[in-house]
């Protein structure tokens, strides 16, 4: 079936990251690539395209096989495949899509490794995310402290207002399966969010690894971004699904949350707004970017003019569709 590199068909021309579909979710089926497009082939035989270049993120559930030459054809344009679990509560692992660039990247570790620098980026990530100013003369270990009151205070506030009982945030990773209803919704609306975020990130070239107010794990700086927009997307879905009936399947919740989460991140235009503001956050670090080496590798996908003005961006409207349980 796999024709991805077929030398008859046309030169790939991918989107910008910024124009295109957030994600899409694949499960129980073999993801291939048929005349140059990616094509998923489910259990009983039924073929769904993908339009290629036109979606940033694709999520593989359990169930799901995807090819060589599929994965080869998704880093040719640029889209991110992220392997999850079900439901998309845990992110087993991603697949770069070859956007990391040298100058980026040596930049953002300078602003890491420099304490003022890093404690300027920190304050401007506290102002984006709440919208005040920080306190003055507090550390960046003092400032987390300060960020998590907040985020358990503003948990116990959409708890409140969606009625849902709410003891603390608890996940898991080893046994997602223990937790109570807000919390499964919470990691699987968090899980959609870390996988488009992870997808911006990679695409402006930085790594996702090298954070500021989360240090030491794979996805420090995802976690970092994301937190920006986590309150105003993906929390007060994950509380709205929770407050329904509490003995439904669980199951259907999560699947309702990443859904819903979906048509969030298409309506409020996320992936346009994530790589501007990560520009913000490291420019507010006070340090110059260096100089592109003359002889330095392009971005994988050039940020090309539009087609359409920045009130009416250009996005391609596809939704995979598949059978409901």
């Amino acid at each position: 079936m796999s024709t991805g590199n077929n030398p008859l068909l046309p030169r790939l021309s991918p989107i910008t990251i910024k124009e295109r579909v957030s994600l899409v979710y694949v499960e129980k089926g073999n993801l291939d690539v048929l005349d140059g497009a990616f094509v998923v082939v489910d259990v009983n035989g039924v073929r769904t395209h993908i339009p290629v270049g036109g979606v940033s993120c694709l999520m593989l559930e359990p169930g799901t096989r995807i090819s060589h030459a599929a994965v080869a054809l998704a880093a040719r344009v640029g889209c991110l495949i992220c392997w999850i679990g079900e439901a998309g509560v845990r992110l087993y692992s991603a697949g770069q899509p070859g956007g990391a660039r040298a100058d980026r990247l040596l930049y953002q570790a300078s602003l890491a490794l420099n304490e003022d620098a890093r404690l300027k980026v920190v304050k401007q990530m506290y102002r984006v995310r709440f919208g005040d100013e920080p306190p003055a003369k507090r550390s960046v270990n003092q400032l987390r402290g300060i960020e998590g009151a907040r985020v358990r205070a503003m948990y116990k506030l959409f708890a409140k207002r969606f009625g849902v009982p709410w003891k603390y945030r608890e996940y898991d990773p080893d046994n997602w399966n223990q937790g109570d209803l807000p919390n499964r919704c919470l990691s699987a609306a968090t899980a959609a969010l870390y996988g488009i975020t992870e997808s911006a990130v990679l695409a402006a070239g930085y790594a996702p690894a090298i954070g500021f107010i989360h240090t030491g794990k794979p996805l420090s700086f995802v976690y970092d971004i994301a937190d920006l927009f986590k309150f105003e997307t993906v929390v007060p879905i994950a509380f709205q699904v929770a407050s329904r009936d509490p003995m439904a399947n669980p199951l259907t919740y999560e699947q309702d949350v990443r859904y819903s989460c979906r048509e969030v991140f298409r309506s409020t235009r996320l992936l346009q707004r994530i790589i501007p503001v990560i520009e913000d956050v490291l420019a507010a670090g006070g340090l110059p970017k260096p100089q592109t080496p003359d002889d330095a590798l392009p971005p994988a996908i050039l940020e090309k003019e539009g087609l359409a003005d920045d009130g009416h961006p250009f996005v391609l409207s596809f939704r995979h569709k598949r059978n409901q349980p």
